[in-house]
Order: structure tokens, then sequence, then C-alpha cells
């Protein structure tokens, strides 16, 4: 069976993406409910093994670090050396200086974003990317805001702009399916 367009772009391609982790800050973190935190925590863990693991570029930023504090030290200690990572007082990463040219550098059409806020970073650099003609899958299990409505209301609002919402699984197993045996089996013991 051959691949459509719309297929193909519905579908995350491990040699396409980039991974872009947006502002899991001290300051932000500490006012997450704590389950919904663990979640967003293991789900970013398993994302960013998995890009480390395939080579996928990782871009990291930090929003007003001096109000918001630092990237998680759990998380932050995962990044390659190879990760980008912007500093910005802008919610859009779009906006950060460099940020559209190092991404569109990778020759990379499909953007996999995690992070927070869901209705505010996560959104509006959502929505950004996809009007620069980016694919842009937003990971609803590692995405999170303070409230839940605003965190529901921001995933409605994208899916309705054509952005993809999915879950880390789906997107470990997609990158995963294109892979030789061996890769792909490294990439499934991630999940267990």
């Amino acid at each position: 069976m051959t691949t459509t367009g719309a297929t193909a772009a519905a579908l995350c391609n491990a040699a396409d993406s980039l991974l872009l982790l947006i502002d899991i800050q001290t300051r932000l973190t500490a006012n997450m409910p704590a389950k919904v935190l663990a979640r967003l925590q293991r789900n970013t863990t398993m994302l960013i093994n998995t890009a480390r693991a395939l080579d996928i570029p990782i871009f990291s930023t930090e929003r007003d670090r001096e109000i918001l504090g630092e990237t998680e030290a759990e998380i932050r200690k995962l990044l390659p050396e190879t990760a980008r990572q912007y500093h910005k007082v802008c919610f859009s990463c779009v906006d950060a200086e460099g940020f559209a040219d190092d991404l569109n550098a990778t020759n990379r059409k499909q953007a996999i974003l995690i992070g927070m806020e869901a209705h505010v970073c996560i959104l509006q650099t959502a929505l950004d990317l996809n009007q620069h003609g980016y694919t842009v899958f937003v990971v609803a299990d590692a995405v999170c805001s303070r409230h839940r409505e605003n965190y529901e209301t921001a995933l409605r609002r994208m899916s309705k702009a054509g952005i993809v919402i999915c879950d880390a699984e789906s997107v470990l197993f997609e990158w995963a399916r294109n892979l030789e045996l061996e890769m792909s089996r490294r990439v499934q013991a991630l999940l267990r």
C-alpha cells in the first residue's frame, strides 16, 4: 500500500521530526498538579531518550528564566550536548532570537511539541509553526497547564487549526515503524 500525502502528514516520521521541549521550568512545575506533572515528566523522559537514540534534533526553551526558573534538573540532564537551547522573553518559540533560522536549517518539517503551558507557549508556538508550513504534533500527555479547562480548550483550539493532537506512545511507535528491527526493539524497550 502506498502512503498518500494526507496519511504521511498525519504520522510522525523519525527522519523528518524534531522534538521541541518548551518551558519545563521549576517555578511553572511547582504550580502543576502532582499527577499531571508526573505524567509529563515520564512521557518527556521517554520522548527525549528516544529522540536521542534516533538522532532526532532536540530544541529546548526557557521563558523569563529569572522569573520562572531553570529547566527542571531531571529533564535538563537528559538533554544531549547537541540540543539547541533558547532563552526567550516571548511566548511563541518562533519569535525567539535565532530559533526560526535554526529550525529551518534542520530541513525537517515535523515539529513534536512537549512542555508547558498548553494554552500559552505551546498554543502560540504550534499555531506559528503551522503557519510556517510545519506539520505540528502536540503530545497531549506531555503538555500541561495549571488549570484543566485551559489545557482542554487549548487542545481543542489547536486541533481545529490543523495541529495533530497525539500521545507519547503513538509518537514512539510511529518513529519506530520504519526503523530496522533492532532499533525498533530498542524504542519499544523504552516503553517498559
